[in-house]
């Protein structure tokens, strides 16, 4: 009676475990010889991320291969267990949203035993270091430029405060005071985008006699607030917004003038702690102008609300159509980088650029 106990929770355990990392198997149509595509995602809390899931879902499912989903919530040895896993389960392809980004050991481990496996694959989104990419012939990254999202939100809010100078100077003081919503510490386009916004709108407020921006806190020794768990999460932005709201604010003639997140998520969780207070509800009320990245269909609709100014849209769509143009390649047996002549192409390593985009209100989509 113990070993049947003990068997039955052994595999309550096992589901557990399958549960807990979100796995989620389709596509194929029941086609046994199709090809066997695990897809490994950092965190389906991300909601950029989750839009280039569905988005990557529909094309595999397309395409014909059995795929696999998995979430490792944030955690890289969840993630590289799971990568080890679907290798001994003789995966025919991986495709990895690296967790850790601050250092390139896990994602080398994840090259190494794919290497080791003669096993294509894939990582996306997340960038990788180029030796990385460059020790395995069957490895490739698809993704962005990280400055460049940092470069276009610092113009698009420099041009923004130059045509409203006067209204989002709340106090009258001639400075525009802002903070910073950082996504991860370690992370290449959390680093980019904390920089480049803010020094490339300086530049432009500079050239035009404007004084740059003062962080809304002077004694700070960062001039950002990091999401601590790295998950550029609304909750995170939330909280640290309702908390400084409580000192600076209209009626203390120190209110936070511009606010700047790493990310659409960030930069919604700023809104709903500003809209309890008061501000960004619509016509009528006080706009504090908050800028985002990624473009999601929530941060576009309230761009179009008027609650939210602008964001630089990281294309879901894109991302997950030029994974599936290398996933094609794996399909015909051809070399994983065939057929990427449409695409930017770094020049000395295996790495794919999708561009960024401009979203505002004046947008059409």
């Amino acid at each position: 009676m113990k070993k049947i106990l003990a068997l039955i929770l052994t595999i309550v355990m096992a589901l557990g475990i399958l549960a807990g990392c979100g796995q989620q198997t389709g596509g194929g149509d029941g086609d046994k010889d199709a090809l066997k595509v695990d897809v490994f995602y950092y965190d389906y809390s991300d909601v950029y991320i989750t839009s280039v899931r569905t988005e990557l879902d529909k094309q595999l499912t397309a395409l014909g291969v059995n795929y696999t989903d998995y979430d490792a919530a944030g955690s890289q040895p969840t993630q590289t267990d799971l990568v080890k896993s679907a290798i001994a389960d003789n995966s025919d392809l991986l495709i990895v949203n690296i967790v850790e980004t601050a250092t390139s050991a896990p994602a080398q481990d994840i090259v190494d035993a794919a290497k080791a496996a003669d096993i294509p694959v894939i990582f996306f989104n997340r960038e990788v270091a180029d030796e990385v990419v460059n020790s395995y012939e069957k490895c490739a990254f698809v993704g962005t430029n990280a400055p460049d999202a940092g470069h276009m939100q610092g113009e698009m809010i420099g041009k923004y405060l130059l045509e409203n100078y006067d209204a989002v100077d709340l106090n009258g003081d001639g400075v525009i005071s802002y903070v910073m919503f950082k996504g991860q510490e370690g992370n290449a386009e959390a680093e980019a985008r904390t920089q480049f916004a803010v020094e490339d709108a300086n530049k432009l407020l500079t050239a035009e006699g404007k004084p740059e921006l003062a962080y809304y806190d002077a004694n700070a020794t960062t001039k950002y607030l990091v999401d601590t768990d790295g998950k550029w999460s609304a909750t995170a932005a939330n909280n640290y917004m309702t908390t400084l709201l409580g000192n600076y604010n209209k009626d203390n003639n120190n209110m936070v003038e511009l606010i700047i997140c790493n990310n659409d998520g960030m930069a919604e969780g700023a809104i709903s702690a500003l809209q309890n207070v008061g501000y960004n509800n619509g016509e009528g009320t006080t706009i504090i102008p908050v800028f985002g990245v990624d473009a999601t269909d929530s941060a576009k609709a309230l761009i179009k609300a008027g609650n939210m100014t602008g964001s630089i849209k990281q294309d879901a769509v894109g991302m997950a159509s030029t994974i599936n143009t290398l996933v094609k390649n794996v399909v015909d047996g051809a070399e994983l980088m065939a057929n990427t002549d449409q695409y930017t192409v770094d020049e000395t390593v295996a790495k794919i650029r999708v561009p960024y985009g401009v979203y505002d209100a004046s947008s059409e989509e």
